[in-house]
């Protein structure tokens, strides 16, 4: 009993010194209490969220009594909240899922146009007819690449337009572990994708009053793109209203490449960008009428017009969760000067995490959340430290302006690299030297020569900033294309294992929220992590699609296809760390011709691509695993994989170790957006089941 009671005295001393800076602490609960419920393999079920609730309950009476222990069980508590919030969040937004695939006439209202990874443009529909699907089973939301090679429409956000197009429903991961694109479309509301050759008409224009937003956002990002040609323009469009669909494949690349990717992306920098400038711009405007500077508070005034302007900034971009944390950013900064409070604060990152994982959760997944967090944290901390030496040194004006770009775009590029890299499988090697010589020009040419361009608009007088915002664009876009060409400028990253992200996240949180020596027992996570990683190996074999093969060989992965399946094979490659072009990886070694298809290593066995069905009992008697087309399947102790099984089970991915082979199926349970997953792979491939 002594030495318990010592624990908890301890403990409670520990807290009592980190009095006032265990706020961040919340949102780190929620994220794992919503990692738990994203990391299930089957559905909860109404009595697990009921026991939840009562533990939630029953720590929310624990911190009216234990005040000694309230910060742990608040922590607790939070674990609770974010399981149950991603609960309520997913039965309020499910909506039907498209059950196989459609071909037929196609309408609805379009709320929003963008462009594909190849260039297409795309419409995303509500208020969604589609022929012979009954309303019960018609998804809320539709979205179209077109496809055909002229517009006999151009589509404008609340227009109702009708196509004849090829639906399926949401893809899911590529391999096991990806990126799962159905668990962020079901989330969205989108029930379909596909696409149509055919021209897309309109058969209704937009109804007064309808798409408000939506519309002015394409009107002024035609006017940008009419007043400034070229991808110059459109990468200004982008920056000013977030419609990005007329940036060339080109120049996406180019930005993606030379990390200067997020100027484009509507993310915090671009927020804060803004709303200075409109505070500087009013709140010295002010100050130079003197009968205005005597008589009222600029500074407050300044406050509450920017915040206007971030709002209206928000909704002109479409809202996604980097601009959502950086208006809720601004908004608290903002709220701080109101009340003449201190703007700039751990505090107010961790009230806007709770705030966007209370209305979204599964934000927390996104890379747009993990980067954009862990990039103002990390601005925070290290401006912080940096601001303490600075004012034991004399610095000129120009050494300051210097070092504070040098370290912004050192702290931004350094907390956003292992997310970077583990979710897009690639670090700029050139990143840091490209925002360089693009921060300043972001900040001081392109930002306050858009918003100039704005009021000066309705006067006829924007030209001339039109002019501004264009060269400062040119210049950015020069920069990025440039870097891009560099020899060496992406190296590729092999994708980590499941656990990496959250142990790395929840070592670096504690790295920094948590005050004095105990602090550092965060590298022990972050070391654990960065080694899980470099130690993690990729699938020996991957099947996927309808029976594509990817083979580990010694000159990396080989393909069995060296076409079609392109996004899907470009993401293996991706994830192995591989920059191979599909074709050349269609040509390594790992593949030898057999009388019966094609043959692959694994371990000390064999797996064959069948080409003809009748030889399925002899491939199964020779060979481990065979793939092959629909057909009877063989009787034996082969697996046999058809591309029915893989509909169902999604990419599978074999691991050969000493004891044999280890099976991983893409779709491993069943969830709201994933409804026939497969819990026992080596079963379900087993012949004959």
């Amino acid at each position: 009993m002594g030495g318990a009671a010592d624990g908890m005295r301890f403990l409670a001393e520990a807290l009592a010194r980190q009095h006032g800076r265990l706020l961040p602490f919340f949102p780190v609960g929620l994220g794992c209490g919503i990692g738990v419920w994203f990391g299930l393999a089957q559905e909860p079920t109404a009595a697990l969220y009921a026991a939840v609730a009562l533990y939630v309950g029953a720590l929310a009476a624990g911190v009216l009594w234990a005040a000694g222990a309230r910060p742990v069980l608040i922590f607790a508590a939070a674990l609770g909240m974010g399981f149950l919030l991603c609960g309520g969040r997913a039965w309020m937004v499910a909506a039907p899922i498209l059950g196989g695939e459609v071909y037929g006439p196609v309408t609805g209202r379009v709320v929003l146009i963008d462009r594909s990874q190849a260039g297409a443009l795309r419409i995303t529909l509500d208020r969604v007819w589609i022929a012979e699907l009954p309303p019960q089973e018609t998804p809320a939301r539709v979205r179209l690449s077109l496809q055909g090679d002229r517009l006999w429409h151009d589509p404008q956000p609340g227009q109702v337009v009708m196509a004849t197009a090829f639906l399926s429903p949401p893809p899911g991961p590529v391999e096991p572990g990806a990126f799962d694109f159905r668990r962020d479309a079901f989330f969205d509301g989108l029930g379909a994708v596909g696409y149509t050759r055919h021209p897309a008409l309109l058969w209704e224009e937009a109804a007064p009053g309808e798409a408000r937003i939506g519309r002015l956002r394409a009107y002024l990002s035609g006017a940008i793109r009419a007043a400034i040609p070229g991808d110059a323009g459109a990468f200004a469009a982008g920056v000013m209203t977030g419609d990005r669909s007329g940036l060339s494949v080109e120049a996406v690349a180019a930005l993606r490449d030379s990390s200067l990717a997020h100027l484009l992306a509507i993310s915090g920098m671009n927020m804060a960008f803004l709303t200075a400038f409109v505070f500087a711009l009013l709140r010295f405007g002010l100050a130079l009428i003197p009968p205005a500077a005597l008589r009222v508070n600029g500074k407050k005034i300044a406050a509450v017009v920017a915040l206007g302007a971030a709002l209206f900034y928000l909704l002109l971009s479409g809202a996604n969760v980097a601009t959502e944390r950086a208006f809720i950013m601004v908004a608290v900064m903002l709220g701080a000067v109101l009340m003449d409070r201190r703007a700039i604060t751990l505090r107010s990152v961790a009230v806007a995490g709770t705030v966007i994982l209370f209305w979204q959760p599964e934000a927390l997944l996104s890379p747009g959340f993990q980067m954009s967090f862990a990039a103002t944290i990390a601005l925070i901390l290290g401006f912080g430290w940096w601001a303490e030496r600075m004012a034991r040194r004399q610095w000129s004006r120009g050494a300051q302006f210097v070092a504070t770009l040098v370290l912004s775009s050192l702290l931004g590029g350094l907390a956003t690299a292992p997310f970077a890299a583990a979710h897009f499988n690639r670090f700029t090697d050139y990143g840091l030297i490209a925002n360089l010589l693009t921060g300043p020009v972001m900040a001081a040419v392109v930002m306050p020569a858009g918003v100039m361009a704005a009021l000066l608009w309705p006067f006829g007088l924007a030209p001339m900033a039109l002019w501004v915002l264009e060269m400062g664009c040119r210049w950015i876009l020069f920069v990025a294309h440039e870097v891009a060409r560099l020899e060496g400028a992406v190296t590729a990253i092999p994708a980590p294992p499941g656990a990496v992200l959250p142990v790395l996240t929840l070592g670096l949180c504690w790295l920094c929220f948590w005050q004095g020596r105990a602090r550092w027992a965060g590298v022990a996570p972050v070391m654990v992590a960065l080694v899980l990683w470099m130690q993690g190996a990729r699938p020996t074999v991957l099947i996927g699609g309808e029976g594509v093969v990817g083979v580990m060989g010694p000159e990396g992965r080989a393909l069995s296809a060296a076409r079609g399946d392109g996004f899907m094979l470009r993401n293996w490659l991706e994830n192995d760390g591989d920059l191979a072009r599909q074709a050349v990886a269609a040509g390594r070694a790992g593949f030898a011709e057999g009388p019966m298809g094609a043959v692959f290593a694994l371990g000390t066995g064999t797996g064959v691509i069948l080409s003809r069905p009748e030889q399925a009992e002899a491939a199964c008697r020779a060979h481990a695993i065979v793939v092959m087309e629909a057909g009877p399947l063989p009787q034996g102790a082969c697996l046999a994989v058809t591309p029915e099984r893989l509909r169902r089970s999604g990419t599978l991915a074999v691991m050969v170790t000493g004891d044999g082979m280890a099976l991983r199926v893409t779709h491993p349970g069943r969830r709201l957006w994933s409804r026939d997953g497969v819990d026992d792979p080596a079963r379900f491939f087993a012949a004959g089941q």
